[in-house]
């Protein structure tokens, strides 16, 4: 039987058009704008200056703090300068740019295609070697991974989840990985075990992807410990709370992290991303990005350099077109419209959504009609219709007492509603307020 989580969730259509394409190398730009800033916490601190010589893999920033993740340089080339960009965000980032000259890898990066599944490193070292190569959740949260394999003293790891759900309609580089690099997501997953300590790890992957589910469930076999685990096509089955709950049966409690039911979820690309970086030595630079949408002439999905414009990848995937109302980072749920294509990909792209202009309009707002839908579809339990009046209202004793903090940002409510109210909007107006309040409050 199909397993899932219990609370809300909602049936958007799944509009995976590029899930039949391979993985394609994007060819290198002529420039690369690199962010010190691709995860959460602190910002990493620049190590080059203008004009340094820099090589494929070489660490440009250094990680500033516990939680914070190494900057590595995606090209070889030289260091223009160093300047603010625009990213995601539509905020200007400090960012190192590198003009392109050759391709040019540091040498120690193993770039055979041979398999390594020797795991020689101890747990402590693993851990070492996953924050010096910069790898974080490539999900879309970013949080650095050395962080959530440091479990917690008097806290104890018991099962790892491998997040192969990819919910968010359109997206499908999760997708295409577990199909063209199974082997080193296995191996990856083995090396987070040993790093955890645990001796159980499964893999979730929603029914809508049978030909995955199929393929690892028969190479899971000479991997000792890791299971395949089918879950029923439900957005956002993706969160780490919402995918714990569907596997463990386990809830995490209000304002806990998922080590509190002894859990801990790292998505497919940070397991391929870990085996790079273990046994070849290769640190995070580059990752899968989908490019997608109905008037896309060719969705894909390329492997892309750290860096490399928006703009680029839109050129590759047949150019912009025509009809185009938005262009999204993420998925059409939980992703953010761009300012600019010439935004840089970072750590955290997963995806780039070309809507066209019919889809892109946000239907007129009408007053809300208490139908209660955004209540039963919220996975967390929450009631955002009363988290958006409270917060419109500047109540921000109300909206953190209403639990606005444990909100996931899944978009289910602002989905479902019929009055198209902005409900997300204020939302997470109202986790930034309050998120304020509660780091005044513990300084």
């Amino acid at each position: 039987m199909l397993k899932t989580f219990s609370k809300g969730g909602v049936h958007p259509p799944e509009n995976k058009l590029s899930a039949i394409q391979t993985i394609e190398q994007l060819a290198l730009p002529k420039t690369v704008s690199i962010p010190i800033s691709q995860h959460i916490g602190a910002p990493a601190t620049p190590l080059v200056k203008k004009n340094d010589s820099v090589k494929t893999g070489q660490l440009i920033a250094k990680s500033s703090g516990f939680v914070s993740a190494n900057i590595h340089s995606s090209v070889s080339g030289k260091v223009i300068k160093i300047d603010s960009v625009v990213d995601s965000s539509g905020y200007k980032k400090q960012s190192i740019i590198i003009e392109v000259e050759g391709d040019e890898w540091l040498e120690e990066i193993d770039r055979t295609p041979e398999l390594k599944k020797e795991i020689n490193l101890s747990s402590e070292e693993i851990i070492k070697k996953v924050g010096e190569s910069g790898i974080v959740g490539l999900g879309g949260a970013t949080f650095p991974s050395q962080v959530k394999l440091s479990v917690p003293r008097g806290m104890k790891a018991e099962i790892l989840i491998i997040n192969g759900v990819e919910c968010e309609p359109y997206l499908t580089s999760d997708h295409r990985l577990m199909l063209e690099k199974a082997d080193e997501l296995l191996i990856g997953t083995q090396i987070l075990m040993k790093a955890l300590k645990v001796t159980q790890a499964v893999i979730g992957i929603e029914n809508n992807k049978a030909d995955a589910i199929e393929h690892l469930t028969n190479l899971t076999k000479q991997y000792q410990g890791i299971s395949v685990q089918a879950l029923k096509v439900k957005y956002p089955q993706g969160g780490e709370k919402q995918l714990i709950k569907a596997i463990t049966g386990r809830e995490v409690p209000s304002g806990g992290l998922p080590i509190a039911v002894g859990a801990v979820v790292h998505n497919v690309g940070t397991a391929f991303a870990v085996y790079e970086a273990v046994q070849k030595n290769k640190p995070l630079f580059e990752r899968v990005v989908t490019v997608t949408g109905k008037s896309v002439k060719k969705p894909s999905n390329f492997l892309v350099r750290i860096g490399t414009s928006v703009a680029n990848l839109i050129e590759a995937a047949g150019g912009l077109p025509e009809d185009t109302g938005k262009v999204i980072s993420g998925g059409p749920m939980m992703g953010r419209a761009l300012s600019t294509i010439d935004t840089p990909v970072t750590k955290g792209t997963s995806g780039i959504l070309i809507l066209p202009e019919g889809e892109s309009r946000r239907g007129k707002i009408y007053d809300c009609i208490r139908c209660a839908k955004c209540v039963s579809v919220c996975p967390m339990g929450l009631e955002p219709y009363l988290l958006m009046t409270v917060t419109e209202q500047q109540n921000y004793e109300r909206t953190e007492h209403e639990r606005v903090m444990d909100c996931i940002e899944c978009g289910s409510c602002s989905y479902i509603c019929p009055s198209n109210r902005p409900l997300l909007d204020y939302i997470r107006l109202g986790k930034v307020e309050v998120g304020k309040i509660i780091r005044t409050r513990k300084a």
